[in-house]
């Protein structure tokens, strides 16, 4: 038996933490014959608590193989203490009213104090995926906190901007979703974001050829993909949580799996135009478990350098408003 991979998830009794521990519990994230502990981070309120009581109640009664323990907490000390992962799911949402530099400036707060702390206890080879949002500046914000930890352990999720622009892809050529590959997302994880149509193919062939319609990739397609969050909550009265917990698992499970090539925020070191200090969605290759390179040397048409030059200058934007 394998040593079992110690996981934090924060928010774990939320909408996106319900939808996901199963998942990881199951052996979706990590593999089938990798068994997990689960160290379960709410914040310290009584309706939190007790819900979060009543979700380790049905991962016990799920009688998953592969789960090894559950721990539940509210001190993030307790919880990250040598953990190997550490899902940061939960952020404060924005309120009616609420401007979007106060929801920087208070989830900043947070997400401070968890790179501290992730830092100070986590394990050795931990690495740390931020799902909150805005989740490129809260990755960005709690791994300027680590000394210990280098940056590039340090991403944000943009796998569910891929996943919906490779669905979107597949619906307008009419093929199968596993004919689309290499849709790559670019800069934020927001309605900026580019999803790098002319970098993807379909069964083989330029996707830009087999779909035959510029206007509608450059219009309709990137705006249905940075868009969907809000279509999806405009739909069904609440924010995307089941595909989100999907994305996540395929975002560890792609860094876990080596050869692996998808998109992930990163410190982006100046490569395709970004700020040298913002994380930005990319192309990488997954080298070994955990660790992966940038795919650089992608070349990028006028239309590609005016999106992530927008994208860009959001994220520039939201540092600036964590900074001030």
């Amino acid at each position: 038996m394998k040593t079992p991979i110690r996981v934090a998830v924060t928010g774990a009794a939320g909408q996106i933490g319900y939808a996901l521990l199963f998942r990881i519990a199951s052996g979706a994230m990590f593999g089938p014959d990798q068994p997990v502990s689960l160290q379960l981070i709410e914040a310290p309120v009584e309706k939190a608590l007790k819900a979060l009581e009543g979700v380790a109640m049905e991962l016990d009664d799920c009688a998953f193989p592969l789960l090894s323990s559950i721990q539940m907490t509210s001190e993030p000390k307790e919880g990250f203490a040598g953990a190997n992962w550490c899902l940061l799911i939960g952020a404060k949402p924005r309120g009616p009213g609420m401007e979007r530099a106060d929801l920087l400036k208070d989830n900043g707060q947070i997400f401070i104090g968890q790179g501290r702390i992730i830092d100070e206890v986590a394990a050795d080879d931990a690495r740390i995926a931020v799902v909150g949002n805005p989740a490129n500046t809260n990755c960005m914000i709690a791994a300027s906190q680590a000394k210990r930890l280098p940056a590039e352990r340090f991403t944000a999720m943009v796998r569910l901007d891929q996943n919906r622009a490779q669905t979107q892809l597949a619906k307008k050529a009419g093929v199968a979703l596993t004919e689309v590959k290499n849709i790559f997302i670019y800069g934020n994880h927001s309605p900026s974001m580019f999803p790098a149509y002319a970098q993807a193919t379909i069964s083989g062939k330029p996707a830009a050829e087999v779909i035959g319609d510029e206007a509608w990739l450059q219009g309709t397609f990137c705006e249905t993909v940075g868009k969907r969050g809000a279509a999806i909550i405009n739909a069904r009265g609440a924010s995307s949580a089941a595909s989100a917990a999907n994305a996540l698992v395929d975002h560890v499970h792609d860094l876990m799996t080596p050869g692996a090539i998808h998109s992930v925020a990163v410190k982006s070191e100046g490569r395709y135009g970004f700020d040298p200090n913002v994380w930005a969605g990319m192309p990488v290759r997954t080298t070994s478990p955990g660790s992966y390179e940038v795919i650089e040397g992608h070349s990028m048409d006028a239309f590609a350098q005016s999106k992530i030059a927008a994208t860009n200058k959001e994220l520039m934007e939201e540092r600036g408003f964590v900074t001030a």
